[in-house]
C-alpha cells in the first residue's frame, strides 16, 4: 500500500470513528452506511467532510422534496371542492341554490365535507360560473352519488396505502397512487354520463385517501428535526391552495375546462416524484445502507454529517421489530398510544364544527348587512384559509404544537358558543339586528384558529408519533377514522339542524372543542424539536 492509500485510510478511519455499528457480517464489522458486499458504498458522494467545522447540512432540497410530493394535497384540495362550481353547471332543471339544498338534505357525503383542514363547499356556498350548456344533466340523486364518491374511495384506499409503502416504498407507493388522480380527470374531462363521473369521482378519491397517508409520512422521514414541523404543515397548506384555486378558475370557466386544468396537477406530481429519492428511513429499514446514505446526502446536502444521522436513525429502527405486525400497534404501549392521540385529533379536527360554520357562511355575510355574491364569499374563506394556514406554518416551530392546539380549539369553543347564541335569540324572533356583525366575527375568528391549529396539525403529529415499524399501518388508520369522521358528521349534520335546531348544533360542536381543549392540556405533550426516540420515550412512559 503507497503512502497516499495510507493517509486516506487513517482519514476515513478517524471519520468514521465513534459511529460503528456493533454489526457482524461473516465474521467482519460493518458500519450504518457500509456493507462489505455494497459495491455503492465506496460512492465518493458518500464520503462526509471531516470534523473541521465544515459540516453543516441544506434545507433547499428538503423544502422541494415536501413541496413536490405535496402536490398531492393540491390534487386533493382540486378534487374536494370541484363539485362546489361545477354540480350548477350540470344540474337538471334546478337553480345553484336548489341544487345545494337538496344535496345538503341528501343522505351522503357531500355538504361541507372538511378533510385536512379542507371544506368541500357544496352546499350554501355554491359558485356562478358561466352559464354552460352541458351535454348531459344530472339528476339530484346522481349529484349526491358525484359528491359522496369521493369519500367512499378516499376511506377504501387509506389502508391498503400503509401496507403498499411498507412493501414498495414511499416514493414508488405516491408515484403508484399518482396514476389514479390522472385517469380520474381524463375521465371527469371527457365524461358524456353520468356513469363516468361515479367512476372518475371514486378513483379520485382513492388517491386522495392514499395521499393522506403517504404524504405526511414521506415528509415526517426526509426532513430534519428543527424543520419538521414546517414541512408537515405544508400538505394543509397546499390542499388550501387547491380549494382556493378552484373556487377562483370554477367562478370563469366551464366545468370541463376547469376538469382538464385539474389534470395538470397530478402530471406536474408523476414528474416531479421521479426526481426524489427514496426516504432514508425507509431504505435503512430496507438494509439499504448506501442507498440511504446517497438519499440523506441528496436531500441535506453534501456537506452534511450522514454517516451521525444515519447511526441516529438505525438506534431509532433498533428499538423497534423490523417486520411489525398489526397487532403490535396495539400491544405496544407507546404505538397504542399513539394511535389513540392521533385518531382523537382527527376526531376533534372533523367535530370542531368546521362544517357547520361553512354551511352558514352565506347567511353570516347577510346578516352582517353584506351583498357579497355566494361565489365570492366562498373565495374569501378560502384565502382566509390559506393566508392562517401559512401563518401556521411559519409558527409551528416556534410557538409549538400544544399551544397552537389549545388556542385554536379554545377560541373555537367562544366562537361556536357566540353562534349558537345568536341563532337562539335569532329563532326566538328577538331583534338581532344590531349585532349583526358578530356572526361575521365569529365566523372569521373561527376560520383562523382552526387554520393554524385544529387543521393542520393533526396531519404533522401523525407524521410524528410512530416508529417506521409500525407507521405505515397507524397512519393509515388515522386516516380512516378521519374520513368516518367525516362521513358521520356530514350525514348527521342536517338531522342535527332539522331536530335539535341551528343554537343546539353549534352549542353541540362548542361542546366537542371545549373537550378537546382539555384532552390537549392534560394529555399531551409538546413535540416540537424532539427526536423520534424522544417522543417515543414519552408514549411509553419513560
Amino acid at each position: 500500500m503507497d503512502s497516499d492509500k495510507v493517509v486516506r485510510a487513517m482519514a476515513r478511519w478517524w471519520q468514521v470513528k465513534g459511529n460503528t455499528r456493533t454489526s457482524f457480517k461473516n465474521g467482519k464489522t460493518i458500519t450504518v452506511s457500509q456493507e462489505d458486499t455494497d459495491v455503492t458504498s465506496h460512492n465518493p458522494m458518500l464520503y462526509d467532510p471531516l470534523q473541521d467545522g465544515n459540516v453543516r447540512t441544506s434545507k433547499t432540497r428538503q423544502y422541494l422534496a415536501a413541496l413536490v410530493v405535496c402536490l398531492g394535497a393540491v390534487a386533493a384540495g382540486t378534487a374536494l371542492a370541484w363539485t362546489s362550481p361545477v354540480l350548477p353547471q350540470i344540474s337538471a332543471n334546478a337553480t345553484a341554490v336548489n341544487v345545494a339544498h337538496a344535496i345538503a338534505n341528501a343522505t351522503t357525503v357531500n355538504n361541507g365535507t372538511t378533510v385536512n383542514n379542507a371544506t368541500i363547499v357544496t352546499d350554501v356556498i355554491t359558485t356562478q360560473p358561466p352559464q354552460v350548456d352541458s351535454h348531459f344533466k344530472l339528476t339530484v340523486d346522481e349529484q349526491s352519488w358525484v359528491s359522496s364518491l369521493l369519500a367512499i374511495g378516499a376511506f377504501l384506499g387509506a389502508l391498503p396505502t400503509g401496507y403498499i409503502a411498507d412493501a414498495i416504498g414511499r416514493r414508488y407507493t405516491a408515484l403508484a397512487m399518482d396514476v389514479p388522480f390522472i385517469l380520474a380527470w381524463l375521465s371527469i374531462s371527457f365524461a358524456n354520463s353520468a356513469g363516468w363521473l361515479y367512476f372518475g369521482r371514486f378513483l379520485i378519491g382513492i388517491s386522495t385517501g392514499s395521499f393522506c397517508v403517504v404524504a405526511p409520512m414521506y415528509i415526517s422521514e426526509i426532513a430534519e428535526t428543527s424543520i419538521r414541523g414546517t414541512l408537515g404543515t405544508l400538505f394543509q397548506l397546499l390542499l388550501t391552495m387547491g380549494i382556493l384555486f378552484v373556487y377562483i378558475v370554477g367562478s370563469l370557466v366551464s366545468w370541463s375546462t376547469l376538469s382538464m386544468m385539474c389534470l395538470v396537477v397530478p402530471i406536474l406530481l408523476f414528474v416531479g416524484m421521479l426526481m426524489l429519492p427514496e426516504t432514508p428511513v425507509y431504505l435503512l429499514k430496507k438494509g439499504r445502507r448506501a442507498d440511504a446514505a446517497l438519499s440523506l446526502k441528496w436531500l441535506w446536502g453534501k456537506y452534511c454529517d450522514s454517516r451521525s444521522a444515519i447511526q441516529v436513525i438505525q438506534n431509532d429502527l433498533d428499538q423497534t421489530s423490523a417486520d411489525a405486525s398489526f397487532m403490535d400497534l396495539f400491544s405496544n404501549r407507546g404505538a397504542r398510544k399513539g394511535l389513540i392521540i392521533s385518531i382523537l385529533l382527527m376526531f376533534f379536527q372533523q367535530f370542531s364544527g368546521i362544517n357547520a360554520v361553512i354551511f352558514y357562511t352565506q347567511f353570516i355575510f347577510e346578516s352582517a348587512g353584506s351583498d357579497v355574491p355566494a361565489s365570492t364569499s366562498s373565495i374569501i374563506v378560502g384565502v382566509v384559509q390559506v393566508i392562517m394556514t401559512l401563518a401556521s406554518s411559519l409558527l409551528i416551530e416556534r410557538a409549538g404544537r400544544k399551544i397552537l392546539l389549545l388556542f385554536s380549539s379554545t377560541v373555537m369553543t367562544i366562537c361556536l358558543a357566540i353562534l349558537g347564541a345568536y341563532f337562539f335569540m335569532k329563532d326566538s324572533h328577538k331583534d338581532v339586528s344590531h349585532i349583526g356583525w358578530l356572526p361575521l366575527l365569529c365566523m372569521v375568528l373561527f376560520i383562523i384558529s382552526f387554520s393554524v391549529g385544529y387543521g393542520p396539525i393533526p396531519w404533522l403529529m401523525m407524521g410524528e408519533l410512530f416508529m417506521p415499524d409500525v407507521k405505515a399501518t397507524a397512519a393509515a388508520l388515522s386516516v380512516m377514522a378521519n374520513w368516518l369522521c367525516v362521513f358521520v358528521v356530514t350525514k348527521c349534520f342536517g338531522v342535527m339542524i332539522a331536530s335539535w335546531g341551528s343554537d343546539f348544533t353549534f352549542w353541540f360542536f362548542a361542546g366537542c372543542m371545549a373537550l378537546a381543549t382539555v384532552y390537549v392540556a392534560l394529555a399531551l405533550v409538546e413535540t416540537k424539536g424532539k427526536s423520534a426516540s424522544e417522543i417515543q420515550s414519552w408514549l411509553s412512559g419513560r
